[in-house]
């Protein structure tokens, strides 16, 4: 029972300390220079990528232009 134990506790640590895996986007969409997308999602007429640093980017889902770029910012 005790090596079950550290296992199990060896494991949560484990899975904790895993780096984040890379978002896969699809390929029709393409990022600014230097910036990382930690989420996505879209509708029919719009796409949104929401990057590491705080932004939240919309394009256009026929022209694939960029429309919109809001900072988001943390109340204290």
């Amino acid at each position: 029972m005790i090596v079950g134990l550290v296992v199990m506790i060896t494991l949560v640590v484990i899975r904790l300390n895993a780096s984040t895996p890379q978002l896969a986007l699809p390929d029709y969409i393409t990022l600014p220079n230097g910036t990382r997308a930690t989420a996505f999602t879209q509708t029919p007429s719009w796409y949104a990528i929401v990057t590491a640093d705080d932004r939240i980017l919309i394009f256009n889902r026929d022209s694939g232009e960029l429309t919109q770029d809001i900072r988001v910012t943390s109340r204290p």
